[in-house]
């Protein structure tokens, strides 16, 4: 059981980094260093956008508009983050 657990937390923090790899290149987009028009950058940036938008969608539509301000990602890792502390302090479970 102990090998589930760490399974478990393998698997958030992978998601953890993918959504601060996401929230990371947005910003490297918006502020023109990266160019998504580039193979490399647009493939990268097309699959964590195609991976993530199934989370963000349902938390954006429940999110009233905030203009330009996107706080999706700030939810989904808080959530993750609240997942992660859960599972730990419930560590005896999977002894």
């Amino acid at each position: 059981m102990t090998s589930l657990f760490q399974i478990l937390m393998l698997l958030i923090s992978v998601a953890k980094f993918i959504v601060i790899a996401h929230i990371i290149m947005s910003w490297l987009i918006n502020f023109n260093v990266l160019n998504y028009r580039q193979p490399l950058v647009g493939q990268i940036w097309d699959g964590l956008t195609r991976l993530l938008e199934p989370v963000y969608g349902p938390i954006r539509r429940a999110l009233p508009q905030m203009g330009g301000l996107d706080l999706a990602p700030l939810i989904v890792f808080l959530g993750i983050y609240a997942v992660e502390i859960v599972l730990r302090n419930n560590v005896a479970m999977f002894l």
